[in-house]
């Protein structure tokens, strides 16, 4: 007599109903999508400008969108205070907008760039509007354009529309 053996196979399946299929799908998708965000942002640095030269200023003025003088109009030294009064707060504020940070440089003096604008729509008045470049190292840490007069306005780097 031969002996066989048999061997028992116990299939078993399991039935999702689609609303819990879907959650499961749109749970992994959202995992997913997490994932390549967290890995993006890590990866992404804030846009770094070397402005060692008049000619480095000059053409980063113009990529901005801005006409100006071919030289400064004044340059002076400031060492950015260690602590941060409302003033420089706000100011801290409009530098984030643009991908600076002026908390990194408190205790640090910098070189502060003014150059007159004169492409700036609605003001003919070349000697309100103005242009600054903050630099530490020969690096790019902030900047606005600003109007001076009485109740004058300020703003990022690039121009409107640009």
């Amino acid at each position: 007599m031969r002996s066989e053996k048999r061997e028992n196979m116990f299939i078993k399946s399991v039935k999702l109903k689609r609303p819990k299929l879907l959650l499961s799908v749109i749970a992994a998708v959202a995992a997913a999508l997490v994932v390549c965000l967290v890995i993006a942002a890590a990866g992404k640095q804030p846009e770094s400008y070397i402005l060692k030269t008049e000619e480095d200023r000059q053409q980063f003025i113009r990529d901005m969108g801005w006409e100006t003088a071919k030289e400064y109009s004044s340059c002076r030294s400031v060492t950015i205070p260690e602590e941060f009064s409302d003033v420089y707060r706000g100011y801290n504020e409009l530098q984030k907008q643009q991908g600076f940070d002026l908390e990194e440089y408190q205790g640090k003096t910098v070189e502060i760039y003014t150059y007159p604008v004169y492409n700036y729509e609605g003001h003919t008045d070349k000697d309100c509007m103005q242009l600054t470049l903050m630099i530490c190292g020969g690096k790019l840490i902030g900047g606005d354009v600003c109007c001076t007069e009485l109740g004058g306005f300020m703003q990022g780097l690039k121009k409107n529309g640009k």
